[in-house]
């Protein structure tokens, strides 16, 4: 699974945006969304940080309410699991979407708290692989480092723009946690990796 150190990466938040215009208007826009909504996450988070370091689990509310609507959490869930998708009953998909929701959300905003003002630079947008999506590029830099591109795969859903993939330095997060789903599932089963996800979110309750 991918390093909680890069999850932090996944700093935005993504609203509704009505699908109008030409692709290239919708393009730009979505360059604009994500760079608008980025700096309103941090805003927040600077303005709530001395309540949030007294009391951490506070960001977990922030996060769900602020950022986990603009996600395709059911999606991001079927290219994580593959094949395997389509042998889960309706109610292991159910659990595996709430589990995996969670988990994300969880590793998320724990990282989102070691954030210390690296600079994110906004890079041309381009057309997605499908009709109806767009990949907004985008690098997180920091003094003495090398640029990390950070890409993030989205498609338009009744009216709104959300996430349905993010690749970290050419590292795809549902690519990622396909090899660990696929392995779990391989060894115990899906209703292991269901209990598997329940327990890693209960941990992060601890």
């Amino acid at each position: 699974m991918l390093e909680r150190r890069n999850f932090f990466l996944l700093l935005l938040v993504l609203l509704p945006l009505s699908w109008s215009g030409s692709l290239l208007a919708a393009q730009d826009e979505a360059t604009a969304l994500v760079q608008r909504t980025a700096e309103q996450m941090l805003t927040t988070l600077k303005a709530r940080r001395a309540e949030v370091d007294r009391n951490p689990s506070l960001i977990y509310g922030m996060v769900e309410t602020t950022v986990a609507p603009h996600f395709d959490f059911e999606r991001i869930t079927q290219g994580a699991l593959g094949q395997s998708w389509r042998q889960a009953s309706p109610e292991q998909q159910r659990q595996l979407v709430n589990g995996f929701k969670q988990v994300l959300i969880r590793t998320y905003a724990r990282s989102l708290l070691s954030y210390s003002g690296q600079e994110i630079r906004y890079l041309p947008s381009k057309p997605g692989s499908r009709p109806g999506t767009v990949t907004v590029s985008t690098e997180v830099r920091e003094s003495g480092a090398a640029p990390i591109p950070v890409d993030y795969r989205m498609h338009n859903s009744s009216g709104s723009w959300r996430v349905y993939d993010v690749v970290i330095n050419n590292a795809s997060l549902v690519g990622n946690y396909r090899t660990s789903f696929a392995n779990e599932i391989r060894q115990s089963g899906l209703d292991a990796l269901i209990a598997k996800l329940t327990d890693m979110n209960t941990k992060g309750q601890e």
